[in-house]
């Protein structure tokens, strides 16, 4: 069986400040990128393309292109497959970007674990009265309530409706 490599791809720019750059990558994950720190280690010159981006107007100009960060405004010259020239914008590969970036841990009312943990002291259960009662392990129970796995919908679904006998509702706003 072949096993599918999963490549970072950044699918959101979710804030520009500064230098720093807050991107949602295809994992779920949302991570900052600080370019003052990473133009800084890559020791930045004026001779460099990235140069230019250390005027933030500039830096700002940043757009989602084939998901990874794009600077239109800055252009690379290279050479194609045939010889032509090709004018393209400046990009950094998304894997790059991911090794680069660090991990936000997402604000606490948006973590399904503390969600679980508080429903089943409610309801009086231990993780092993929940994990029986949904169908799964006293071990994943506790995984869930420290946000130590992810959680496909339908399992969430399980352990709230089967397990803690409620009723999931969900909005997006």
């Amino acid at each position: 069986m072949r096993q599918k490599i999963k490549i970072p791809r950044i699918v959101r720019i979710e804030k520009i400040s500064g230098h720093k750059i807050q991107c949602m990558f295809n994992n779920g994950e949302s991570r900052v990128l600080d370019f003052a720190k990473i133009f800084k280690q890559w020791n930045v010159t004026e001779n460099d393309f990235e140069y230019p981006l250390l005027d933030e107007k500039e830096f700002k100009r940043v757009r989602l292109r084939n998901y990874t960060l794009s600077w239109p405004n800055i252009e690379i010259k290279v050479q194609g497959e045939n010889g032509e020239d090709l004018t393209l914008p400046y990009e950094i590969g998304a894997d790059v970007l991911y090794e680069l970036s660090d991990e936000i841990k997402e604000p606490s009312n948006y973590r399904y674990g503390r969600l679980i943990r508080s429903a089943r002291l409610k309801a009086g259960l231990t993780q092993e009265q929940l994990a029986m009662r949904s169908g799964t392990t006293r071990f994943y129970i506790s995984r869930i309530e420290n946000d130590k796995t992810d959680l496909e919908m339908s399992t969430f679904r399980k352990i709230v409706e089967a397990g803690l006998g409620k009723k999931l509702k969900l909005t997006i706003e």
